[in-house]
């Protein structure tokens, strides 16, 4: 069957789809991780009130990949733009399929990297009700994690630039 016509999709419905897929999983990942950080950092300041600024980096890091999903459903939007104003009545079948494709490394990635970092980062909490002098070394666990979230960004910006803008048709 032809990618074009699978399920019944356009390639503008393809590559749309990557665009959500990509945001849903880095935000669902991102809100996951969030939730299991902030649980722990609740209940760290419910005794040590004094740990609020140590702890918010911690907090706030597993939402990166809310912002790399963000960021690969605008490059779709930008990709596409060009072929748009000239009038495409759809985005080739083909084209669109690669372009979903190029999305699921940040839409997967980010969704376990998310969730996986909050609960490094509710352990590295730990450290931080303990000894708040260890904040850098504590900081240093999660952003681990992180790696993995970055390169999945970078192999979908690579896809997205040197293998399928070079395809799209000019206008």
């Amino acid at each position: 069957m032809d990618v074009a016509t699978f399920g019944g999709l356009t390639g503008l419905h393809w590559a749309l789809l990557g665009a959500a897929v990509a945001v849903i999983g880095g935000g669902a990942g991102s809100a996951m991780g969030i939730t299991y950080v902030a649980n722990v950092a609740g209940g760290i300041l419910t005794e040590m009130p004094d740990r609020f600024g140590p702890l918010l980096p911690l907090v706030v890091i597993p939402g990166t990949q809310g912002i790399y999903g963000f960021i690969t459903g605008v490059l779709v939007i930008f990709i596409m733009k060009p072929g748009v104003e000239e009038g495409w009545a759809a985005l080739p079948g083909s084209l669109g399929f690669q372009i979903f494709l190029a999305c699921l490394p940040v839409a997967f990635v980010c969704f376990v990297s998310g969730a996986y970092q909050g609960l490094t980062a509710a352990g590295a909490a730990g450290m931080v009700a303990k000894r708040r002098e260890e904040m850098g070394r504590a900081l240093v666990l999660p952003a681990l994690v992180e790696t993995y979230a970055v390169l999945s960004l970078i192999v979908t910006i690579l896809m997205f630039f040197l293998v399928i803008s070079p395809n799209l048709p000019k206008g």
